[in-house]
């Protein structure tokens, strides 16, 4: 038996169930159960409802960051699959990306990208709408000034998650806020993912390697250079970074270290969850699954004989389409 856990498995489409229906009485008694549940901070706020919808815009915002992060594509992100808790939940047809791709998607109905990767930030806020809807009744006693709360908070959304997401991608590139501007390093960073997207590079190798790059050229740069099917742009971007990284005052060890403890070695690729999923259903083996959870368990730590779980799938190997259930 396989039982998921979660601290919440109520999610925006709980709330509509009932909003939808009218049902405000049942809206409130939801909202007080995930207050009391999840974010008991807020029972004794003046506006315990106002309160909710803030934290839960919050942990949207970090959440959805996090997944971008490391090249994680939910797959279905509609309300019924967004935890109020703000936790990962219902993996159906979610993947972690291999080649870089701003708009690579996974799950066999997503015909149109709807939940693609770079679509992933702009849906939690379609999301967090829906669930602000819900709250309208319960924000103010006039619907009115109920929509402009609403409105006050939703409009906070992108501001925070791009702060979430500028932190965490600095940290993965080594660099520190307040040595140069955000918009410098939004720049550098956004050049990087180009340079990857133009040459679908791997996702995870790309920053694993350059966790092991310093400020100076060394016979490393070639096995990062080996990821792009173009590497003169990579050799350009290289410098820039290189550049900006003469203006940190930590030094190398440190800025690597703290690299490494962020790019993964491992990630749990569709490849080999595949290998798993039929080892253990075609052939009852579940050797393969406990070998791979094994190596899960440290994914930032280089593993002795684990090299084939670092590497991309072979070209037979690739997993381009997931489904619900899987």
């Amino acid at each position: 038996m396989i039982t998921r856990v979660a601290r919440s498995f109520i999610r925006v489409g709980t709330f509509e169930y009932f909003a939808t229906r009218g049902n405000v009485e049942a809206v409130k008694k939801l909202a007080d159960y995930v207050i009391a549940r999840n974010y008991p901070e807020l029972v004794s706020s003046e506006q315990p409802y106002v309160a909710l919808l803030a934290a839960v815009i919050a942990r949207q915002a970090q959440l959805i960051a996090r997944w971008m992060q490391f090249g994680f594509i939910h797959g279905v992100m509609n309300t019924d699959n967004m935890s109020i808790a703000g936790e990962t939940i219902d993996y159906g047809p979610c993947a972690f990306m291999d080649g870089y791709d701003h708009d690579r998607k996974f799950s066999s109905i997503d015909h149109h990208g709807r939940y693609a990767y770079n679509s992933q930030p702009g849906i939690g806020l379609w999301n967090l709408v829906r669930f602000a809807e819900t709250l309208v009744p319960l924000l103010a006693d006039d619907t009115d000034d109920a929509v402009k709360i609403a409105q006050t908070h939703l409009e906070t959304y992108q501001a925070q998650y791009e702060a979430a997401w500028l932190a965490g991608l600095r940290a993965k590139c080594g660099l520190t806020a307040g040595v140069a501007s955000d918009e410098e390093d939004r720049e550098l960073i956004d050049a990087l993912f180009d340079v990857m997207d133009d040459n679908e590079a791997d996702f995870t190798l790309t920053f694993y390697h350059l966790s092991r790059l310093g400020a100076h050229a060394s016979e490393r740069d070639q096995e990062a250079r080996m990821l792009f099917v173009r590497p003169e742009q990579f050799d350009a971007w290289l410098a820039q970074w290189r550049k900006r990284l003469t203006r940190e005052t930590q030094d190398e060890a440190a800025c690597q270290a703290g690299m490494q403890a962020v790019n993964p070695v491992y990630i749990p690729r569709n490849h080999q969850i595949e290998a798993a999923i039929r080892a253990a259903e075609d052939r009852g083996d579940f050797s393969v699954f406990h070998a791979l959870h094994a190596v899960l368990q440290n994914p930032y730590v280089e593993q002795a004989g684990t090299e084939r779980y670092r590497q991309p799938p072979e070209p037979e190997e690739v997993v381009s389409k997931t489904f619900c259930g899987t």
